[in-house]
């Protein structure tokens, strides 16, 4: 009965796609409201935080960024791309995958991640500063069958959204590739320098219509060729071109630190990204993790709430800039706080050592040893669950970089060990690094949280959730 029902499902938000993309623009606002009806339809009895009559209205308001968004969308993406978005990162992931995810986690007694994350390759092509994956070369990799078997286990449980970080995961684009023409009813994002992509990898991305990009920039020509060489910069403008011409879909993902969190939320460098072609950008804060790492480019507070606030102006879809962003430190409030051990996602790494955070390089699990649910069923894994939300104060939500002490307790309770196999670094020497940026940063977050009105999210799954 499920598997027809979600058939069904399938089908109707396929048809009402082809309506939306074959209908004049005239009647595309009654077909995309269509669209919003069955989605609150289907996600009835859910505990979602959607105001459905208020983004019907957004889109019907053609001042509205949100609007204007989707206009874009439908006017510069390539059709098939664009239902198969609709398709496998709406229906499946959002639609689909909350239910099923929702249901699993009360089954299992554990974090069911939304998303898993995974490193094809520690292989790079490029030698950026304070980069560690050139030194590892091709040594470490995940094989496709590797791949294929977490998405197919992963599937079971509800995961329909994939994303791929390195080194550089193109060093890998034909797997990649196969990975997605297998896995056609997932939706997958790469990580990317987008040194490697060309023309025949447009057309590729085109043909199966379910990859996207996140190409990552610190900010302009001098300062990103500072770091990742010189030319990469030229290179990085040359992909976006190609990809917006082939009506493919990319952002950035931009590390913000305290040298350029002013640069990285200019007008000057949104209204470049907008104009390339990018849909979202995907802002990272900083995190001193390595035994090298440098805490000198951590924000101070007073950085951290610009970056905050500058975000959520460029994405606000009334009057915003165009851009869907994500500040994953900042936005915590809205997804309950700490996303991480499996809740909403969880890490694979080259060696295929299962870390509950991409930043944080403690495991106890191995996908070559264990299957999905045991690895959510691990110590660390559990010890997430356990004490999830971290903090109450959502502006605090990292058992690392707010809540060092935490971090340190789980990794010692659950005898995980460092996956760092260049230079290992122990919890206690990570959490050390943030112990005056938590103590700096705490009465700035308490003071913003006491001041702002907060609304529960309605639903924030944890293990309690009514």
């Amino acid at each position: 009965m499920g598997n027809l029902k979600h058939s069904a499902g399938r089908l109707a938000v396929s048809k009402v796609a082809d309506h939306v993309l074959k209908e004049a623009d005239k009647d595309r606002d009654k077909e995309i409201g269509k669209l919003v009806d069955f989605i609150q339809k289907y996600m009835d009895g859910e505990k979602v935080d959607v105001d459905y009559e208020k983004v019907k209205n957004m889109i019907l308001d053609e001042n509205c960024t949100l609007h204007k968004y989707i206009y874009r969308l439908l006017d510069e993406v390539d059709p098939h791309v664009l239902k198969t978005l609709v398709l496998n990162l709406g229906f499946e992931a959002f639609l689909n995958g909350t239910k099923t995810i929702r249901k699993t986690r009360i089954q299992e007694k554990c974090n069911i991640p939304w998303l898993i994350l995974m490193d094809p390759t520690s292989a790079c092509n490029l030698h950026c500063t304070g980069c560690w994956a050139a030194e590892y070369g091709n040594k470490l990799n995940l094989t496709y069958e590797e791949m294929d078997d977490v998405i197919t286990q992963g599937k079971e449980l509800g995961t329909y959204l994939y994303m791929f970080t390195g080194g550089e995961p193109l060093v890998r684009k034909a797997d990649i590739i196969r990975i997605c023409e297998k896995h056609s009813d997932c939706a997958f994002l790469a990580f990317t320098n987008a040194t490697l992509v060309d023309e025949a990898f447009c057309q590729e991305m085109k043909r199966v219509g379910n990859l996207y990009l996140a190409i990552s920039l610190e900010g302009f020509e001098a300062v990103n060729d500072l770091r990742r060489g010189e030319g990469v910069y030229g290179k990085v403008m040359r992909a976006m071109e190609l990809l917006k011409e082939n009506g493919l879909i990319f952002g950035t993902s931009i590390c913000y630190t305290s040298k350029n969190y002013n640069t990285v939320t200019s007008d000057e460098f949104v209204d470049l990204m907008v104009g390339k072609g990018c849909r979202y950008a995907l802002y990272f804060h900083y995190m001193p993790v390595g035994n090298a790492a440098s805490v000198e480019l951590l924000p101070n507070p007073e950085q951290r709430v610009y970056v905050k606030e500058k975000v959520r102006q460029i994405r606000n879809m009334t009057n915003g800039k165009g851009l869907f962003t994500m500040d994953f430190q900042n936005d915590g409030e809205f997804v309950g706080g700490c996303i991480a051990g499996g809740r909403n996602y969880f890490h694979i790494n080259a060696n295929g050592d299962a870390e509950p955070c991409v930043f944080i390089h403690y495991s106890g699990a191995n996908i070559r040893t264990h299957s999905l649910k045991e690895i959510l069923h691990q110590p660390l894994f559990m010890a997430y669950y356990n004490r999830q939300p971290f903090n109450n104060n959502h502006l605090m939500p990292c058992p690392m970089l707010e809540n060092p002490e935490i971090l340190k307790e789980m990794v010692k309770e659950s005898g995980a060990k460092s996956t760092d196999l260049e230079s290992p670094e122990t919890a206690g020497h990570l959490c050390e690094k943030c112990e005056e940026y938590a103590k700096q940063w705490k009465p700035c977050a308490e003071k913003l949280w006491a001041e702002e009105k907060h609304k529960k999210p309605a639903y924030e799954n944890y293990k309690n959730a009514d």
